[in-house]
């Protein structure tokens, strides 16, 4: 597998959190990579262009929490909505911030949500947006990106006239890499929703204002390109156009990849830090108790890793609510192993980390979600992730309590030995968790 295979497949789960139709970075990837063609920008440059779009909205989930304590209900809307908008005019602001905040919600909620939120119209989507262009060039450098891949992302939302965000940067001070994925992103946008009519309208009314009229004229002359569009949605346009993106990857570069991205699910709460890492470490620890190969341990630190991917598509108030679920929030969460399941089974080699993202929840007695599957179908390896995912969820912060004592969190895994959790895993733990607070003590 190489590492544009698995960006592009995990890109779609950065595609949840922005409330984008599924593969909006990978088609804004092939459309900044038209105009990157039509402008005449090198092999490398388009490489770098290719990367910087795969993970443009890897800091998405940073500002996910603040976006929802802003607007109220699903923050996924008002994401999806703001990139329809000229949301530096004041006026575009403040209607979209009575359209979006409080969605469903009674009059008084609305009026007092925005009443708490009062100040300069842009201001929070300045914020909104430093946080996460700040963050998805962090982890672009994590990667060992270019540095122009890095720039790319952390421009992005600039315009062309300086009143973009997050640092009101201008014509050329913006890098022309970000100016022509702040208009590719905008474009597939308005192309999914509306055509390519409205899509190329779109970019002449805002070319001078938000864009460089040389990348809206580069687009002009994409728009009329007919068998371009229509392969918009092959799902080998990248690897015809960058060959080289296509190489084998290595095993530390997927490493680096699974490590950033269990940053990217954990950031989308505020009650989640580091629990992907945590339960990695646990289900390591367990596996090497247990007899596991070398092999065997590299897939389960994957797929550890991983295993809550899908909850970038599950709504922060539901994961921040502070009291009970009720029965529709609980069916958004029962969501997130079919939504993981789905997106790690598109990578080559991912396999593993698919069926254990797809049956964490699942319990020995048939009880659990989201297939409700039997104990004869749950492998030890989906088995250790899920009482190394409980465990750290007991002994952890959450919205609605404190970190349980160790003395109760065993008391409940104890109480469902044997029917959510299987006995030997059980024990394992419980093995090592003793010699680790022992060779702390020491």
């Amino acid at each position: 597998m190489s590492k544009s295979q698995v960006l592009a497949a995990l890109s779609r789960a950065l595609d949840l959190v922005e409330g984008q139709p599924e593969g909006h970075a990978e088609r804004t990837a092939v459309i900044a990579l038209g105009i990157a063609r039509q402008m005449g920008l090198s092999q490398a440059d388009r490489e770098n262009l290719a990367y910087a779009a795969l993970l443009k909205d890897s800091g998405c989930s940073n500002n996910a929490v603040r976006i929802q304590k802003i607007f109220g209900g699903d923050e996924h809307l008002a994401k999806r909505a703001v990139k329809e908008i000229d949301w530096s005019s004041p006026i575009e602001s403040i209607k979209f911030a009575w359209q979006y905040t409080e969605v469903g919600q009674s009059l008084g909620q609305k009026l007092r949500r925005m009443a708490a939120n009062i100040g300069p119209p842009n201001k929070v989507m300045n914020e909104v947006t430093e946080a996460r262009c700040t963050r998805g060039a962090e982890i672009a450098k994590m990667l060992s990106f270019s540095p122009d891949v890095a720039e790319a992302i952390l421009y992005l939302d600039e315009h062309w006239n300086g009143k973009g965000a997050p640092y009101g940067k201008k014509q050329e001070e913006i890098p022309l890499l970000s100016r022509i994925l702040g208009l590719a992103q905008s474009l597939e946008v308005f192309v999914t929703g509306y055509g390519i009519d409205e899509a190329l309208a779109m970019a002449e009314a805002r070319s001078g204002k938000w864009f460089d009229p040389d990348t809206v004229l580069a687009c002009r002359i994409l728009c009329h390109q007919s068998e371009f569009w229509n392969g918009l949605h092959e799902p080998d346009w990248l690897s015809r156009e960058l060959p080289h993106l296509q190489t084998e990857a290595m095993d530390s570069d997927i490493d680096a990849i699974c490590e950033a991205f269990a940053m990217i699910i954990d950031a989308k709460s505020s009650f989640t830090s580091e629990h992907s890492t945590r339960v990695m470490t646990y289900s390591v620890a367990l596996g090497r108790q247990l007899g596991f190969s070398p092999m065997r341990l590299q897939h389960l630190r994957r797929a550890a890793l991983l295993h809550d991917i899908g909850k970038l598509g599950v709504p922060t108030g539901v994961l921040e609510k502070p009291g009970k679920l009720d029965d529709a929030e609980f069916a958004k969460i029962k969501l997130h192993p079919e939504l993981g399941e789905a997106i790690l089974g598109r990578i080559p080699g991912f396999e593993y980390a698919a069926e254990i993202a797809g049956r964490h929840h699942e319990r020995l007695d048939g009880k659990g979600y989201w297939r409700g599957l039997q104990a004869d179908q749950l492998s030890v390896d989906v088995r250790v992730v899920t009482v190394c995912d409980v465990f750290d969820a007991l002994s952890a912060d959450r919205p609605y309590r404190d970190a349980l004592p160790m003395e109760k969190v065993w008391e409940i895994l104890e109480g469902d030995r044997g029917r959510a959790f299987d006995p030997e895993c059980l024990d394992a733990l419980r093995s090592w968790t003793d010699g680790d607070s022992l060779a702390r003590a020491a």
